[in-house]
């Protein structure tokens, strides 16, 4: 028996193994996994070249549980050890200044594990103890047996071994005895090694007879060694590409389509990323991607190697030349990386273009499902923006779709408006704002459906790029405010005029949901709706993207401020116009004459003031002034009320500001109640 110590002067590399890397223990297992498939695939490689002359048709990696004695074994019949080989790989873990590199990175097990390849000695994060036995393919030799506590200090002895291969035996400690659990087990090898390139047995297949389950003969083999990204394009097909997708996401929908890479230069990529459907509300559903190394799986944390919006893309990435840490749990940033990023981000756009030139009503078609995805994409990565222009379609309200270039050429004429600025009207809610739509398309303008949560990002970005673009929503204004040409020579009110029909209105606009409403006054045509309530196009962008974007928290805080725009040529609005002039216009005419002369008076005693100190000024004076402006508040305030009375008692004022909120899906509740009781007393 040979005995001694692993090569590392410092005994805190066992504690730091099993301490620091105790949240991912789990690893262990592929680990060994991929151990014994590295030496199972060399020597089918030293077979194919002659040098080895046995057996290798039934190559594969067993794993082996006993409850009893406690222990997990990985079994191979790969290209196995002898002592000398034992000596290199096991006992000379090779890095210099160990000392120094462990105490600098025991709180960093990652590092340590990762930066210096010990990824068979991550058994002892479960392990008491853990056994080699090996038998070199070579020649003459044989088999050896070597035995370790977790401690430096180590066994190794000549064994009987009837073939080629390696047993890994691992004596599991009480702290791990969940991996002793044959479901524990299953889902590792699910996890880490469904695609590993040799079979990996783990049991038998099981099969139900008479009302329970009973172990068959056959070997339990839980991968695929050919998955379909490890072939050509060319010898798939669309039902292929859709097996392997539900292979991966058991539960998902079926994808929208697929890109199927294959890079060789300047580094190694293969994989098979789908575009899954993505709903509106933006389920950003990340950590889809997995990302494997040469058929082992290592993370599906993958936002380092692919631009953000590629990490809502499902599917495999496999890559030799990723830089991972050796334990394989995180990526290293370097050029590699971006380079292979680029790269991604420019095959997913090269395939947009691809399916828009070759089937575009295929794209259309998916359109509603992808535009999120590809909006996402516009927004945070430019060179996808650039080459966006070659596929990106914008839908209207009549569901046709239009390339940016085409839907220029659509609208040019119509909606440039007076300052040369060509504009894009949209809504969000085709169906809530109905009215507007229906107005704007009257009027011979086309409106595009512009309804997801990143829509107003992307509108933003779009107007950046271009500042004689603007995008109007159509509630943002009345119709004829949308587009503004030239003047049209509408009736217009005077300010007076405005002041005294104001407090009509406002007194029975709605004040208990937090909205403030803000009346104007303006000729719609006798045709138009008699209100209309409009939204603040630069507020309600602020406020929507303080929903989605951190630091405008000011403007989502901000109450919500509405325009009822009354029309002062509908029939009904006159009516109630020559209704308040009728009973308050002898009141109002002689409140305004006071007002006059009050304002006259203010604006003489002010005019008085002009150029002189305060105490230049007489106190009768400054005491007259006092009492003129009081004066003036009082009768301001004694015209508002009565007008507001006014309002209030009206109920086709009522009745108008409510159709205007129900056009808008505001009128809710008792105020709906109330409202469906009116109309009926209005129509008796």
């Amino acid at each position: 028996m040979q005995k001694g110590k692993i090569g590392v002067t410092s005994e805190n590399l066992f504690p730091i193994i099993k301490k620091f890397l105790y949240s991912d223990h789990d690893i262990f297992l592929r680990e060994i996994v991929s151990n014994a498939v590295d030496a199972t695939q060399k020597l089918k490689t030293l077979a194919s070249k002659g040098e080895y002359n046995g057996d290798v048709t039934d190559a594969k990696v067993t794993i082996s549980l006993n409850k009893k004695d406690k222990t997990i074994t990985v079994s191979d019949n790969g290209i196995g050890m002898n002592a000398e080989e034992v000596e290199k790989y096991i006992n000379q873990i090779a890095f210099s200044g160990a000392n120094d590199f462990l105490e600098k990175y025991k709180d960093d097990a990652n590092a340590i594990i990762g930066h210096f390849g010990l990824g068979f000695y991550s058994s002892f994060m479960v392990s008491d103890k853990v056994e080699v036995v090996s038998m070199s393919y070579k020649e003459g030799e044989k088999a050896v047996k070597w035995s370790c506590e977790g401690s430096p200090e180590y066994s190794l002895d000549e064994v009987e071994r009837d073939s080629v291969g390696t047993d890994i035996i691992m004596h599991i400690n009480e702290e791990s005895k969940e991996f002793l659990e044959d479901n524990k087990i299953s889902e590792i090898l699910e996890k880490y090694c469904k695609f590993l390139p040799i079979p990996i047995v783990f049991g038998k297949k099981k099969d139900w007879k008479d009302g329970k389950e009973v172990e068959t003969e056959e070997d339990n083999q839980i991968n695929e060694t050919a998955p379909a990204w490890t072939k050509k394009p060319v010898d798939l097909k669309d039902e292929d590409y859709k097996n392997f997708y539900r292979r991966l996401y058991p539960m998902s929908d079926e994808p929208l389509f697929n890109i199927h890479l294959n890079v060789d230069y300047p580094f190694n990529l293969t994989g098979i990323l789908y575009f899954p459907k993505i709903k509106n509300n933006i389920e950003v559903q990340k950590n889809k991607i997995q990302l494997y190394c040469n058929q082992v799986f290592v993370t599906d944390s993958v936002e380092g190697i692919v631009p953000e919006f590629l990490t809502l893309l499902h599917g495999v990435l496999d890559s030799p030349d990723i830089p991972l840490n050796v334990s394989r749990s995180y990526l290293q940033s370097d050029g590699n990386v971006k380079k292979i990023s680029s790269h991604i981000s420019k095959k997913v756009s090269d395939k947009l273009k691809e399916i828009f030139k070759e089937s575009r009503k295929e794209l259309e078609e998916k359109w509603d499902d992808l535009k999120l995805f590809i909006q996402y994409g516009m927004l945070t990565d430019e060179k996808f923006y650039e080459r966006s222009s070659d596929f990106f379609l914008l839908k209207n309200t009549e569901g046709k779709y239009f390339t940016t270039e085409e839907y220029e050429k659509l609208v040019k004429d119509n909606q440039t408006d007076k300052d040369k600025n060509l504009i894009y009207l949209y809504t969000n809610d085709k169906e809530n704002q109905f009215s507007f739509v229906e107005a704007a398309t009257a009027k011979g303008y086309d409106v595009l459906v512009l309804d997801d949560v990143l829509s107003t990002a992307l509108i933003n970005k779009l107007e950046q790029k271009d500042s004689t673009k603007k995008f109007v929503r159509v509630d943002s204004d009345i119709v004829e405010n949308l587009i503004k040409k030239e003047d049209s020579g509408k009736v217009e009110l005077t300010w007076e005029q405005k002041e005294d029909l104001s407090p009509v209105f406002q007194a029975v606009c709605p004040t208990e949901s937090g909205t403030s409403f803000i009346v104007d006054f303006q000729d719609l045509g006798e045709n138009a709706s008699p209100m209309v309530i409009t939204r603040n196009e630069f507020m309600r962008r602020m406020k929507e993207m303080s929903q989605i974007q951190g630091g405008m928290s000011f403007y989502g805080d901000m109450p919500e401020n509405l325009n009822l725009v009354v029309n002062i040529t509908h029939p009904l609005v006159r009516k109630v116009l020559d209704s308040k002039d009728k009973k308050l216009g002898n009141f109002v005419t002689e409140v305004n004459e006071e007002l006059a002369s009050r304002k006259g008076e203010k604006a003489d005693l002010e005019k008085a003031k002009e150029g002189k100190k305060d105490e230049e000024i007489p106190q009768a004076d400054k005491e007259k002034l006092e009492d003129v402006e009081k004066v003036i508040s009082e009768l301001e305030g004694k015209k508002r009320d009565k007008l507001s009375d006014f309002g209030r008692k009206n109920k086709i004022a009522k009745q108008m500001v409510d159709l205007a909120l129900l056009a808008n899906g505001m009128l809710k509740g008792e105020e709906l109640d109330k409202f469906v009781k009116r109309s009926v007393d209005l129509i008796k």
